[in-house]
């Protein structure tokens, strides 16, 4: 897995808005993403949603959230609805930006549930693997992104 205050592997993909994101478009502001193994399970369509149930404290800390799994780009868009995702989220059906994450677990090619917390200049500052603790997992996040908004200041 890549390291806390490496710079975060860069990437390029369509997402479930219609538009193509390059994360290092996002810099300037943090970025939580988040990988998850497989659209319309349990656990990850819990924690899509808990994602956005806390979008409006992570955006009040200047946050965006992207959300990654290996599922196919309209796999992802049909999840996306389920969901009421208004954060995009992005299909990685290669692996190609997991692999670069090191999140892919051998021999399933579905991600590990991380996330990922980049700090407006693009460097990791928080690392968050938790398979099954969803809620606690979110929260986590959302501390981690407060603390980096208030030491912004």
């Amino acid at each position: 897995m890549v390291s806390l205050d490496a710079p975060a592997p860069d990437f390029e993909a369509l997402t479930t808005q219609g538009q193509r994101l390059r994360l290092s478009s996002l810099r300037g502001r943090p970025v939580v993403l988040f990988f998850f193994p497989a659209a319309f399970t349990p656990v990850c369509t819990r924690e899509a949603k808990e994602f956005g149930d806390v979008l409006p404290q992570l955006r009040a800390a200047g946050a965006e959230v992207v959300g990654i799994s290996t599922d196919e780009h309209q796999v992802q868009c049909d999840f996306a609805v389920a969901t009421g995702a208004t954060y995009p989220m992005v299909g990685d059906p290669e692996a190609g930006i997991a692999r670069s994450y090191d999140v892919v677990w051998p021999l399933l090619k579905r991600t590990q549930r991380v996330t990922f917390v980049i700090d407006a200049q693009g460097i990791i500052r928080g690392i968050f693997h938790h398979e099954l603790r969803v809620g606690h997992h979110v929260r986590m996040v959302v501390r981690a992104v407060q603390a980096l908004a208030t030491a912004a200041r």
